[in-house]
């Protein structure tokens, strides 16, 4: 796998800001986040084309992850921009439900709403744990089944052809 993705994050504003146009009474979001799913250019591709070709509709990361980048975990209601693996925005996103548990707590739901591979629980944790082994290892943290994790589920608001 090659690196982290380069967002274009003024074509995403752009994009939430078509959005925010086409849909009157939003609530203001002061720093809507431009990012992709994964580590990798590839994984990106591969995550986002679950979203607007398939049935992903959940997601989840590490509270640490969070953390040492400096973000805040999402709050139910606010939006993403969701960007495919040559950091082009595809689709705005917006936080459904949210849990904080730690990642041994994962359902089999969760692993069937995330959509992802043949949607097993078994399948998820396999993945999910090589994921964050490497996050663990960039944040330089040791990895755990312990460890907090943000269950994320959403649904696409936009571009309209894709929207739920």
């Amino acid at each position: 796998m090659s690196g982290p993705v380069p967002i274009d994050r003024a074509v995403g504003a752009a994009m939430f800001a078509a959005y925010r146009d086409a849909t009157p009474g939003l609530p203001p979001e002061d720093d809507v986040v431009v990012a992709c799913f994964g580590d990798s250019p590839e994984l990106a591709d591969e995550l986002i084309a679950f979203v607007v070709d398939g049935p992903k509709r959940a997601t989840a990361g590490l509270v640490a992850g969070y953390a040492a980048d400096g973000e805040p975990l999402p709050r139910i209601g606010s939006h993403w921009v969701a960007c495919d693996g040559s950091g082009q925005p595809r689709a705005v996103l917006r936080a459904t439900e949210l849990r904080v548990g730690p990642l041994h707590s994962v359902d089999e739901q969760f692993a069937w709403d995330e959509g992802e591979y043949d949607r097993t629980l078994e399948t998820w944790l396999d993945g999910h744990r090589r994921f964050f082994r490497r996050e663990c290892e960039r944040i330089v943290i040791e990895f755990s089944d312990d460890l907090e994790v943000c269950f994320e589920r959403f649904r696409v608001v936009w571009p309209p052809d894709l929207a739920d």
